[in-house]
């Protein structure tokens, strides 16, 4: 029987530590608009790698080694990229550097970037980038409401549709726990990641499902490292 909602196609992404989500824990997918992806892997290697055609197994491999490397102060160190439409889907595995503002102001460069970065033992980010600037973004697992940018508004309507909660209650500037609550009763706090994922294919008309780490990849290195909070 078909499902009407809206982010059934994403509860893949929320696992836990004891459940097969191929993406783990911590991740990073980022979403290029009219860029092919020896492009994007090019921004990423900061100009030094147009990338190698492999599979998700191989970049999953690649991450390991990187992280035995670094013990995992760096992030995962490789991405993976696909097209998708006129979208180009890139994946960073146990990394976090694609909603980093710094870094998420180079990969946009002339071109349009939401990404969105799911980790487990710090911050959930959503980001939303065109040209170097950074337009809109929120904390999932925060309260949407606290959303940021030049133009923090931008996403509304989408995210009205998600059942997001969006306006400040009484000028407040943080959530406090009664607000924190609500937001947690009446939208499914387990589901802010899923919820990030339909808001990005509403954005950008791709589902990014779990079939879709079944196709080639053109796989290169990160040059970028996570430098502010």
């Amino acid at each position: 029987m078909a499902t009407t909602d809206p982010l059934a196609p994403f509860q893949w992404l929320n696992a836990s530590e004891s459940q097969a989500d191929p993406l783990g824990v911590i991740f990073s997918v980022g979403f290029f608009r009219n860029l092919d992806p020896s492009e994007v892997v090019r921004r990423f290697s900061n100009g030094d790698d147009s990338g190698q055609e492999s599979d998700f197994e191989e970049l999953n491999d690649r991450m390991v080694e990187f992280l035995g490397k670094t013990v995992g102060a760096d992030g995962g160190g490789h991405v993976g990229v696909f097209r998708a439409g006129a979208w180009s889907v890139a994946i960073e595995p146990d990394g976090w550097s694609m909603t980093d503002h710094k870094t998420l102001g180079e990969l946009s460069r002339d071109c349009e970037v939401l990404a969105i970065t799911h980790h487990e033992y710090a911050e959930d980010s959503l980001a939303y980038a065109i040209d170097g600037t950074i337009v809109t973004g929120y904390k999932p697992l925060d309260c949407p409401h606290l959303r940021h940018g030049s133009e923090p508004d931008r996403l509304n309507g989408f995210m009205r549709e998600l059942g997001m909660p969006l306006d400040m209650r009484d000028d407040e500037h943080d959530c406090d726990d009664e607000y924190e609550s609500d937001w947690e009763d009446d939208t499914d706090y387990l589901s802010a990641v899923p919820r990030a994922f339909a808001l990005a294919a509403k954005v950008t008309g791709v589902s990014f499902t779990a079939d879709m780490l079944d196709q080639p990849l053109l796989i290169g290195p990160i040059a970028y490292r996570y430098t502010t909070a």
